[in-house]
């Protein structure tokens, strides 16, 4: 089975259900569950929807260009209403020189989403949530304390955006270190609109399925996660973090751990 864009004459594209066509009911159930679990951690944390869900998804289905569409529509939907009545508080001139810095390893990541076999990007995407679950493990965060830091984070947050969207924690430790703490937040939040349109538009040019039937059906349930991550951020911000982070990284290292091990192989072979 292959999900690689192809040109299609007719509006197919749009509805491609070939992915979905041999899932059992376990799946369906495990792959809801799963956009739950990405609409909470995307409020809850403020980043990271994509990146601590896209590998339980893989282990699901092991193609990433199934899902993105999906994840990168919904994350529109609720950065928006996020940051709707916010935003007077985004620093617009930081947004803009950050989107330049951006640029050029974004678009090497949306090549190779685009032209990488679905093996490789599945084994991009755990070894980088291993990285992500063992730094939460141990109560660290990502950090940048330079410019130097400071180049090689957007350059492996952007080329992880472009690929998987998995690399808004490795930007937001960049963003975190030259904005006011006040305005990090909702900056990021319109920055990962303006990534998601840029990919969204470069899906519909190559042709890529968006999967709408994916993206309406799952909606109601990042809604509710989405609800529930709101009401945990209070408690994220009065200083309550750092046990949920550890779980959230004992999970991850299990998760891309499993993925390693099944992915390896793949590529290798």
């Amino acid at each position: 089975m292959s999900t690689r864009p192809e040109p299609i004459a007719s509006m197919s594209f749009l509805f491609d259900t070939r992915a979905w066509a041999t899932l059992d009911t376990w799946q369906f159930v495990a792959i809801g569950l799963l956009f739950v679990w990405s609409g909470f951690v995307r409020s809850g944390l403020g980043f990271g929807g994509a990146a601590l869900t896209l590998p339980m998804l893989l282990l699901v289905l092991d193609e990433p260009i199934v899902f993105l569409p999906a994840i990168a529509m919904q994350l529109l939907v609720f950065s928006t209403l996020t940051v709707a009545n916010r935003i007077d508080n985004v620093d617009w001139g930081y947004l803009a020189r950050i989107s330049s810095w951006l640029a050029l390893p974004f678009a090497a990541g949306l090549f190779g989403l685009l032209q990488l076999p679905g093996s490789v990007l599945s084994l991009f995407v755990y070894a980088l949530t291993f990285g992500y679950g063992l730094l939460y493990l141990l109560d660290r965060s990502v950090a940048s304390g330079s410019r130097v830091s400071d180049v090689l984070l957007l350059g492996l947050g952007g080329y992880a955006s472009g690929v998987s969207l998995t690399g808004a924690p490795l930007i937001a430790a960049v963003g975190a270190r030259q904005l006011p703490a006040h305005r990090v937040r909702d900056t990021l939040f319109v920055l990962w609109i303006v990534l998601v349109l840029v990919k969204l538009f470069t899906f519909q040019v190559a042709r890529v399925p968006f999967q709408w039937a994916l993206f309406f059906s799952t909606l109601p349930l990042v809604s509710l996660g989405h609800v529930l991550g709101l009401r945990v951020h209070e408690r994220l911000v009065r200083g309550e973090a750092r046990g949920f982070r550890r779980m959230v990284g004992a999970g991850l290292m299990l998760v891309a751990g499993f993925g390693l091990v099944v992915a390896v192989p793949r590529v290798l072979g």
